[in-house]
């Protein structure tokens, strides 16, 4: 009879443990971004890849919004305390620790640009020029592997463009990299003083992608399989192009399509 009461028991437990599971929220990861991603002085969390998953995930996986800044936000991911975040770039490093689910939302041909305050009289004519100079760089970010790479760079680690931006205003740091078109964006959202702003000569023009990546624990669930399975079809459905249209992304090419 004891025995049966324990067998119970742990049937009771491991069922409960599944339905828990089943119904545990996917926690995505959302930095303060603007428009892409914003949160709100209440913390409320809104954006483009809280869009997506709400269309991938539907009603089937509840979701929870975690507000954090970007560097935290990837070390989370790394770490598995959260599931999901966006607008990240594929590199090998970060491909060891998240799983990047295809194709890409953001599909840029675009430029890697340093911004100078107006007036200042600083000159980058080509990559050489940099060295020398305070680079605002938002902590934990990629941009081109020449400059993610190259220790010789006197790079100033910031939480957000915005923050990099005003502090070459303020004339604390000398320059700020950002991509070109994303970054125009969200000045003129942020009602930042582009007027002030000058960019220089020297850009890294490249094709940029921005994806949604897992934490590897949750790319082993269901759930984050029928995401990826969902992100598939609004991509061939075009359903993906009419989400990203509200935050001046082109639609995704043909070819990225599997």
């Amino acid at each position: 009879m004891q025995q049966l009461a324990l067998s119970l028991l742990f049937f009771a437990l491991y069922a409960s443990f599944n339905v828990c599971a089943a119904h545990r929220a996917i926690q995505v990861a959302i930095d303060h971004a603007p428009p892409y991603s914003s949160v709100s002085n209440d913390g409320e969390s809104s954006g483009l890849i809280l869009d997506i998953i709400s269309a991938t995930a539907g009603t089937k996986y509840p979701i929870r919004p975690v507000p954090c800044p970007v560097s935290r936000c990837l070390r989370m991911l790394e770490q598995g305390e959260v599931d999901v975040m966006g607008g990240l770039l594929k590199t090998p490093q970060r491909q060891e620790s998240m799983v990047f689910v295809e194709p890409p939302y953001m599909a840029l041909s675009s430029s890697y640009v340093f911004y100078a305050k107006k007036g200042s009289n600083l000159s980058v004519m080509r990559f050489e020029d940099l060295y020398g100079k305070r680079i605002a760089v938002m902590r934990g970010a990629a941009y081109f592997e020449r400059f993610d790479k190259d220790t010789k760079l006197n790079k100033v680690d910031v939480t957000s463009e915005q923050i990099a931006l005003d502090l070459v205003l303020k004339e604390r740091v000398d320059l700020a990299i950002g991509i070109e078109d994303t970054a125009e964006v969200a000045m003129k959202v942020l009602k930042q003083p582009i007027s002030q702003l000058e960019k220089m000569h020297y850009r890294q023009t490249n094709v940029i992608y921005g994806y949604m990546a897992f934490s590897q624990d949750f790319a082993q669930t269901d759930a984050a399989h029928y995401i990826a399975e969902k992100m598939q079809e609004i991509a061939r459905s075009k359903l993906l192009d009419k989400l990203i249209a509200p935050y001046s992304l082109p639609p995704i090419p043909n070819e990225l399509m599997q």
